[in-house]
């Protein structure tokens, strides 16, 4: 009886040690698989690099979308069957020009669309996965590892997406652009056809101001090609809507910033419109910066300097009268 009783007592110490092995193995691989995924979120996908991401999406959707034509210049002959180096643009048929334009816009609106969906899901899928991560048991979170792992690897390649669809991409269109009777008989060129992007100008707020009758306007631009660039500005008189008063606005195009506008009344609010002058080759904008501006009053000593000084005329010619 002692003997068996040893015995017992001798496969109870063995199986002990051997079921604390186990819970240490499935801990150690509860904790390994956990910072897999912790570390995924707080380096591939945390939420200083979203919002990065948030932040560059909404820059390019205030950015002007251009179509870029590779190459630019052809040699075509003349009337009078001479070798000519031509821009494109001059030979190019304008209905095909204008329906690759409208190709690079559906694009460009597509690009938008695609990287608001890509950015709200890779939000909701990071919420959802920490959610998940900080709130599951071991036990559920082991068994359910590989539906885990798909969810990691869904969003990986949601985010690689986002970044390919972050630059214009090149436009594959069936329309030819110089049509064979420019080429005079010649193989058609093989011309490359993309979309690139321009910031948008945005007022200077520190530099902007208004006088009585005239407002200086100055814009941010990082165009290196700034000096080239013309900008279209629209002035708009703010009004309370009344039939009283009717509204006034007017439409300048201007070369230089920053640059002075003049005629303005003293004491109203000005509002002002600043956008890249309109080209052959702009496919895409929807947004253009404002700024509020209030030009001065006329000072109250110059209403009462003049005031005496007509009253002294008056003085004057009726004491000569006497």
């Amino acid at each position: 009886m002692a003997k068996v009783l040893d015995e017992t007592e001798t496969s109870s110490e063995s199986t002990a040690p051997r079921e604390e092995r186990q819970d240490n193995a499935t801990m150690e691989q509860y904790v390994r698989n956990k910072n897999l995924v912790l570390d995924f979120l707080h380096n591939d996908l945390n939420p200083r690099l979203l919002r990065y991401h948030w932040n560059k999406f909404n820059l390019l959707k205030k950015c002007y979308f251009y179509l870029k034509i590779e190459p630019r210049h052809l040699c075509v002959r003349d009337q009078n069957n001479m070798m000519i180096c031509a821009d494109i643009l001059q030979i190019a048929n304008p209905c095909q020009l204008q329906k690759i334009k409208k190709v690079g816009k559906n694009q460009t609106e597509i690009q938008l669309a695609l990287l608001t969906e890509l950015l709200e899901q890779l939000e909701r899928g990071r919420k959802e996965l920490s959610h998940y991560v900080e709130t599951c048991d071991m036990a559920t979170f082991l068994s359910q590892w590989d539906l885990t792992i798909k969810r990691v690897l869904k969003l990986s390649v949601l985010f690689s997406k986002l970044i390919a669809l972050e630059e214009p991409r090149k436009l594959y269109v069936k329309h030819s652009l110089v049509s064979q009777v420019i080429l005079g008989g010649a193989v058609h060129p093989h011309i490359s056809l993309s979309l690139y992007t321009k910031k948008p100008p945005i007022f200077d707020r520190r530099e902007s101001f208004a006088s009585q009758n005239w407002a200086q306007l100055k814009w941010i631009n990082e165009n290196q090609e700034s000096h080239l660039e013309r900008w279209q500005l629209e002035i708009k008189l703010v009004t309370n809507d009344s039939q009283t008063e009717p509204g006034y606005s007017r439409i300048q195009e201007v070369i230089s910033n920053p640059c002075v506008i003049h005629h303005l009344q003293p004491g109203r609010l000005y509002e002002f419109r600043v956008k890249r002058s309109d080209t052959h080759t702009l496919v895409y904008s929807q947004w253009h910066d404002r700024i509020v501006l209030k030009t001065k009053t006329v000072p109250v000593e110059d209403t009462n300097g003049s005031t005496n000084s007509s009253l002294m005329r008056r003085l004057t010619r009726t004491s000569s009268s006497f």
